[in-house]
């Protein structure tokens, strides 16, 4: 079975072009080698994939027939994604969300007149 189905099969991406793509921007490895989308995939085979800034390993078991539901997944491959994957996926997050507070950006157009009523001398009115 060709890697880009054998990924759409197990459900890492939802169609076959976009497990494609990522073969082809060589974020799809076997054994530790870049693969082309047309590249066979065997029982006992070592898959790494990137995707969402996250490296998920997975050992195939066996292969699929065709699509298969994601309570079966498991029968399939075994999934050998370190913790530490999903922590540094966590610690971006939170590093994102420390630099730029939800909300604040460009003041409004009321900010700024405000902001402009505040550090402007008042006139004398003599």
């Amino acid at each position: 079975m060709r890697i880009d189905k054998y990924l759409w099969c197990v459900r890492y991406f939802k169609t076959r072009s976009i497990a494609t793509n990522a073969c082809k921007k060589g974020h799809v490895r076997i054994n530790d080698s870049a693969v082309k989308p047309s590249r066979d995939v065997y029982p006992s085979d070592k898959i790494t994939v990137r995707k969402n800034q996250i490296n998920y390993s997975m050992q195939v078991i066996e292969l699929p027939p065709n699509r298969v539901g994601a309570k079966l997944v498991d029968l399939y491959r075994t999934d050998t994604t370190p913790k530490s994957e999903f922590e540094a996926q966590e610690l971006i997050k939170f590093a994102k969300d420390h630099y730029r507070k939800k909300g604040t950006g460009r003041p409004t157009k009321k900010d700024r007149r405000d902001i402009d009523d505040y550090t402007t001398e008042p006139e004398d009115e003599n």
